[in-house]
């Protein structure tokens, strides 16, 4: 009987283990605010010539987009319907980027020390805050319907005006009151299997990458909550403006409070909405921020302080011994969603069976933004790589080249 139980207990044990992403082991090493410190590759076991290959991979493979980023944004986005930016954009850097190996950064190359858009790593950002407000109890969980938290909400009037109301109508939005928008719950708002229906700062939900016959397109049946898989940044906004509702304050103080100080990171990045995305609520006009930077405006960030955060996401929430993100949030987070297995939460990229990154571990993820913008998570190997503007083909050639440096 004994051994019956024992096996039993043996078998438990195995199959928690094999649940999900596999958690790092705490690094013995966190970064204090302003001083990380650097270890050479030989310090720490790493083939230097291997590093150095990889540096030069990241360099030569840039993204050809242009640096203006007006520019870039036309290029990708100007055939949409309503495809014009209404946030910020500004000229962006060259090629740069950290490997960071244990805790250490290791190597770096460009100027790591820019601020530049980081487009849709900015909704990584935007479900850390959501995981916040569940672990609190603001919201109680992401199975409830939004629109139970979300009251009528009022658009402050000169951005009314320039979201296309009149002066002499109601500024109030109602943006979770459709029946099918009734029914979305926080999950399905998270994973972008939604179809949620409305416009939202000036931008119909249809026009973003729209496919086919647009007329057809807009009178289509919309499809049950969580069947289908569909990037849309119109939802997204959504998401940011409902989560702005439940707390009540500026996201960006949110994250500012909660992650980003703890983590150490600069004064200088920046988490920007529209300019028509101003509401009123108890009395203050507040910026709804935007999750990326497909109309301008989402995170702005330097490549230090995007690899705090990839640290952190890397060991499952905690800093130095502080769990600042739940470690539940993290591992749903890292549940791939059964409409597309590589993505779990925004922006949760999941190598899947190895279908994202064929040369790195099934147990990866990545935090991506066009352009690209990447930081790349690995417990396995306990390690981080933070690259800008490279090329989205080239991100397993990247890191082909970074795995390569870690001796067998």
């Amino acid at each position: 009987m004994k051994k019956i139980v024992l096996l039993i207990a043996l078998a438990f044990l195995t199959l928690n283990a094999s649940f999900g992403q596999t958690k790092t082991k705490n690094s013995a090493y966190f970064p204090a605010y302003n001083n990380w410190l650097h270890k050479t590759p030989s310090q720490l076991g790493l083939d230097s010539n291997a590093l150095n290959k990889a540096i030069s991979f990241a360099m030569t493979h840039e993204a050809k987009t242009s640096h203006d980023s007006e520019m870039a944004q036309f290029q990708s986005f100007g055939k949409e319907p309503f495809s014009e930016a209404i946030g910020p954009l500004t000229e962006r850097g060259g090629p740069a980027g950290l490997i960071i190996y244990k805790g250490y950064i290791v190597a770096q190359w460009g100027d790591p020390t820019r601020v530049d858009i980081a487009n849709s790593i900015t909704k990584s950002f935007l479900s850390t805050v959501v995981g916040l407000a569940v672990e609190r109890g603001m919201i109680h969980s992401t199975l409830d319907t939004v629109a139970r938290y979300i009251p009528p909400i009022q658009v402050y009037e000169s951005a009314a005006i320039l979201s296309g109301f009149n002066a002499d109508k109601s500024s109030m939005i109602y943006p979770f009151s459709s029946a099918h928008d009734s029914r979305l719950t926080w999950e399905v708002m998270l994973r972008q299997t939604s179809d949620w229906e409305g416009t939202l700062w000036g931008k119909p939900d249809w026009a973003d990458r729209p496919t086919g016959d647009i007329i057809q397109y807009k009178a289509r049946k919309r499809n049950e909550p969580g069947a289908v898989w569909k990037y849309n940044d119109v939802r997204v906004n959504a998401l940011s403006l409902a989560t702005l509702c439940v707390w009540r304050k500026p996201l960006p103080q949110v994250l500012k409070e909660n992650i980003m100080d703890p983590i150490g990171a600069s004064t200088t990045w920046r988490w920007f909405g529209y300019r028509n995305s101003w509401i009123v609520l108890d009395g203050q006009i507040i910026q709804s921020v935007s999750g990326g930077g497909h109309w301008g405006g989402g995170m702005f960030i330097n490549a230090f302080d995007m690899g705090r955060f990839g640290l952190l996401t890397l060991h499952h929430g905690n800093w130095d011994g502080k769990q600042l993100i739940s470690e539940q949030w993290v591992k749903q987070a890292l549940t791939p969603t059964s409409a597309n297995t590589g993505y779990g939460y925004m922006n949760w990229f999941l190598n899947t069976d190895k279908k994202l990154l064929p040369s790195a571990p099934a147990n990866t993820w990545v935090h991506i933004g066009a352009g690209t913008n990447m930081i790349y998570c690995d417990p396995d190997h306990d390690l981080v790589v933070v690259a800008r503007w490279i090329e989205n083909n080239d991100m397993d050639g990247l890191i082909s080249n970074v795995l390569g440096a870690i001796k067998k």
